[in-house]
C-alpha cells in the first residue's frame, strides 16, 4: 500500500538505520513511515509476540487522516466497535440515563473509530512486518552515544549500532528513563488508579457500556460485541498515587477490593472477576510532560514522550499523529538535530491542547464529590434530549502536511 502524498522511489544505497523499541502503535507506525522515507528500520520489543486483545481505543480527528494516507482506513472502518449505548447507574443500581456514546466522548459519528487495540496493532505489524526487522523478546538494556552512533546492548547481550534509537516503549518508558531520569520527574498524578481486565458476560450485554458511580468510585462493563465476554473496568480516586502496590499484582487486587467493599450493583462479582483474571492491568490514570522529547541521536514518541491519560481517550492518536510527524521530520530535514527540533516545535501545541483536556472536563465521568455527581448525573439526563456534542477542537487541531520526500 502507498501513503497519499509519498514517493516510493527511494534509494536503497546508503540507508540510515533507526531502532525503535516499542512494538504498540507509535512503534509500529513510526516504522512504516520510516521505512516508505528509506531508513532501515529495526523493532525490538519485549514482549514475545504481538500483543492481542486490550481495552479498546479511539481514532478521532487528525489521526483519521494519519491511518487514511496509510490505507489502512478501510479495514479500520470494518474493525469499527458500533457502540449503540452508554448506560449510567446510581449506588444502587438503579438507571441515571442512557445516552448516546457520540453525546457523552465528544466524538463525531461517521467519522471517528473506536476498535480493539488489538486490531490496530495487527494491521499496523502487517503493513511493516516483511519490510522491518522485528525482535521479539528483548529489549535495550544500555545505550551508548559516544561516537557519532548509537551503540545498543540489549538484554539478550547483542550488541549492534544504529543511527538513531527511538523510544515508543509506552509510558512507563525504559527508553526515556535511561537518557532522562526517573519518570517521577515528568509524571503527572491525575488522581485516579484502574483495573482494567476481561470477565464472563453474564449480564447479556450487546455493543453497550454500562457504568456505576459513586463518588470516587465507578465500575463499568462493555461489551464491544456479543461475545462471551467483556471488559470490566474498575476506577477509583485517591489523593496519592499507591506506589507500594503499583509493581505488586497480589496488592493491586487487594487495594481495589477494599476499595470496593460494601459497593453495590454487580460490583462483589466484578472484583471476584478480577482475582480470576489473567489479562488484569492496573495503573494510575497520568501524564507525561517533558521539556525534551530528545536528547542527542535518541527520541521519544507516542506515551513515553507525551502520554496523555485514558481520561482524554487520545493516546492512540496522539501516538500515531506523533510518529507520522516525526517520521516527516527526518524526512525533511537530513540532520537529526534539526529533523527533532522541527518535530518538537510543530507536535508541542497540539500535544499540550490534547494533554489539556483533563483540565477541561475530561475527567468529569468519574466525580469525587456527591455535589459532583449529581450535577454529572443532571448533565447526562440533559443529553437524553440534546443533539451529540460537537468535537472537541484538540482532536482535529493539527494540519497534517504533506509527507516530505527524503532530502
Amino acid at each position: 500500500m502507498t501513503p497519499t502524498g509519498l514517493s516510493t522511489d527511494v534509494s536503497t544505497t546508503g540507508k540510515r538505520s533507526v531502532l525503535i523499541s516499542g512494538a504498540s502503535i507509535s512503534g509500529p507506525a513510526l516504522a512504516y513511515w520510516l521505512h516508505r522515507s528509506g531508513w532501515a528500520v529495526t523493532v525490538v520489543e519485549k514482549a514475545g509476540a504481538l500483543r492481542d486483545g486490550g481495552y479498546p481505543i479511539d481514532i478521532r480527528g487528525t489521526a483519521i487522516e494519519v491511518v487514511r494516507r496509510m490505507g489502512i482506513l478501510p479495514h479500520l472502518r470494518d474493525a469499527h466497535i458500533d457502540m449503540r449505548r452508554c448506560t449510567f447507574l446510581d449506588a444502587d443500581g438503579g438507571e441515571v440515563a442512557s445516552v448516546s456514546p457520540h453525546a457523552v466522548v465528544g466524538s463525531v459519528e461517521g467519522q471517528d473509530l473506536e476498535v480493539r487495540r488489538g486490531d490496530l496493532a495487527a494491521h499496523l505489524h502487517a503493513m511493516v512486518r516483511d519490510d522491518v526487522e522485528f525482535l521479539f523478546s528483548d529489549s535495550i538494556d544500555t545505550l551508548d552515544q559516544s561516537r557519532q552512533e548509537v551503540d545498543v546492548t540489549f538484554h539478550s547481550g547483542h550488541q549492534r549500532t544504529f543511527d538513531l534509537v527511538v523510544g515508543a516503549d509506552g509510558m512507563h518508558s525504559h527508553t526515556r528513563a535511561s537518557l532522562f531520569g526517573p519518570e517521577a520527574q515528568f509524571h503527572r498524578y491525575l488522581g485516579y488508579c484502574f483495573a482494567l481486565f476481561t470477565m464472563p458476560n453474564t449480564f447479556g450485554l450487546s455493543h453497550e457500556l454500562m457504568m456505576w458511580n459513586t463518588p470516587g468510585k465507578a465500575a463499568a462493563l462493555y461489551a464491544v460485541g456479543d461475545n462471551d465476554e467483556v471488559h470490566a473496568f474498575l476506577n477509583f480516586h485517591r489523593p496519592e498515587p499507591p506506589s507500594d502496590a503499583l509493581r505488586d499484582p497480589k496488592a493491586q487486587r487487594d487495594l481495589v477490593a477494599t476499595t470496593f467493599a460494601g459497593a453495590g450493583w454487580e460490583v462483589p462479582h466484578m472484583v471476584d472477576a478480577m482475582y480470576d483474571a489473567d489479562d488484569l492491568f492496573f495503573d494510575t490514570a497520568g501524564q507525561i510532560r517533558m521539556p525534551h522529547w530528545s536528547s542527542g541521536r535518541v527520541a521519544l514518541v507516542g506515551d513515553a514522550a507525551y502520554a496523555p491519560s485514558f481520561l482524554t481517550g487520545q493516546g492512540s492518536s496522539l501516538a500515531l499523529v506523533g510518529a507520522y510527524m516525526l517520521a516527516n521530520a527526518l524526512a525533511a530535514n537530513r540532520d537529526h538535530t534539526a529533523a527533532f527540533a522541527a518535530y518538537e516545535r510543530d507536535l508541542r501545541d497540539f500535544v499540550a491542547m490534547n494533554q489539556a483536556l483533563v483540565d477541561n472536563g475530561a475527567a468529569t465521568l468519574f466525580p469525587t464529590t456527591v455535589r459532583a455527581l449529581e450535577q454529572r448525573n443532571t448533565m447526562l439526563r440533559g443529553l437524553d434530549t440534546l443533539p451529540s456534542a460537537p468535537p472537541r477542537p484538540a482532536h482535529s487541531a493539527l494540519a497534517l502536511p504533506e509527507f516530505a520526500p527524503m532530502p
